[in-house]
């Protein structure tokens, strides 16, 4: 197969979306297709990569979007040529000449929690029905964001025959292999010796709001680390918490190895890699009461109600208390390969061009 991939969120720091492409990337190349890397950008610039061509022409993201919502031009192929399959890995899918359309759709935040999301996201409610009638196949991380879209979006599948399928993220080998950071890199990023540990984006559906609520509930309690990228929306106050910003993965996985604790107070999610990563690098993890996040993290997580700062304050006290076995941990994030992820959405390549 000549595959196509949407390659725009490896353009800047790569959060959830980015890591979740680049990763797919690599080990599509490393398998029998032919694997061809576009963006939608005037600015950015695709890098290289061992096994991927890239081919990609100037434009703006917005305008093309625009154009997309209303038309069927410019069809991907114009800034990519010929394709078997274009698979477009962040919501929003082009108009096809030839090749079958594939789309992954991460969570749907952008219509059941309007008020949280980014004007970008906010868009995603017009072009996501555009997408769908384009594609053959939609994808989505878990099979609890797929029942949402087989239900939402039921006359739109329905009108276009495409199919609806969880195709589970990886994890990285170095995840498991992560060890605490180091008393150099503890003093680069400010950490102190024991401490409670965020990752994800600074944005309203985090839900930072209770995380910090739940933390003023335990004196004695390690300090608060938030890492990531500043987000958008109101801004909590942070202060009193180490806030080290965007860390790469070199960094990141000492960093989480060496949590007290990863907890993840989410609204709403459509994976929660961060929680899958934590399970994998042997970290006690506390997460709210989601279906996906159940999904992911099993028996191996402390669920808390979504909101209820005493109900994190005391299923955080409880994993501090008796961390666990990380052995089990590793074991449960074991098979979640991005080798595992990638021969999943060929599976779903071949699909569409059936």
């Amino acid at each position: 197969m000549l595959v196509g991939l949407d390659a725009t969120p490896l353009l800047g720091a790569r959060t959830g979306i980015g890591r979740y492409t680049g990763a797919l990337l690599a080990a599509l190349a490393a398998g029998p297709d032919e694997v061809v890397a576009t963006a939608f950008t005037l600015r950015g610039r695709l890098d290289a990569q061992p096994g991927v061509r890239v081919r990609a022409r100037p434009a703006p993201a917005r305008a093309l979007q625009a154009a997309w919502a209303r038309s069927q031009w410019p069809p991907v192929e114009l800034l990519t040529g010929r394709l078997d399959v274009f698979h477009a890995t962040n919501f929003v899918l082009p108009p096809l000449r030839r090749a079958r359309g594939v789309v992954t759709i991460h969570d749907l935040a952008y219509l059941r929690m309007t008020e949280t999301v980014s004007a970008a996201s906010a868009r995603y409610r017009s072009l996501v029905p555009r997408s769908i009638a384009r594609a053959r196949m939609v994808l989505t991380p878990s099979e609890a964001v797929a029942q949402q879209v087989r239900e939402l979006y039921a006359p739109q599948l329905a009108r276009s025959g495409a199919a609806v399928v969880a195709v589970p993220h990886g994890v990285d080998p170095g995840w498991s292999r992560a060890r605490p950071p180091t008393a150099a890199l503890r003093e680069h990023l400010g950490l102190p010796a024991d401490y409670v540990l965020f990752v994800g984006t600074l944005e309203p559906r985090k839900d930072l709001a209770t995380l910090l609520a739940a933390h003023r509930l335990l004196p004695g309690a390690p300090p608060l680390v938030l890492v990531g990228p500043p987000g958008w929306g109101r801004q909590v106050d942070t202060t009193g918490c180490v806030t080290p910003g965007y860390l790469d993965d070199d960094d990141l996985r000492p960093v989480v190895a060496g949590a007290s604790a990863l907890v993840l107070p989410s609204r709403d999610e459509g994976f929660g890699l961060p929680v899958l990563e934590a399970l994998a690098a042997g970290t006690p993890v506390v997460a709210s009461d989601l279906p996906v996040l159940r999904e992911v993290g099993a028996e191996h997580v402390a669920y808390a109600p979504v909101g209820d700062a005493e109900a994190f304050a005391s299923a955080l006290r409880s994993v501090l208390d008796a961390p666990g076995d990380p052995r089990a941990r590793r074991a449960h994030a074991a098979p979640y390969t991005w080798q595992r992820s990638a021969d999943g959405h060929r599976s779903a390549y071949a699909l569409a061009l059936t």
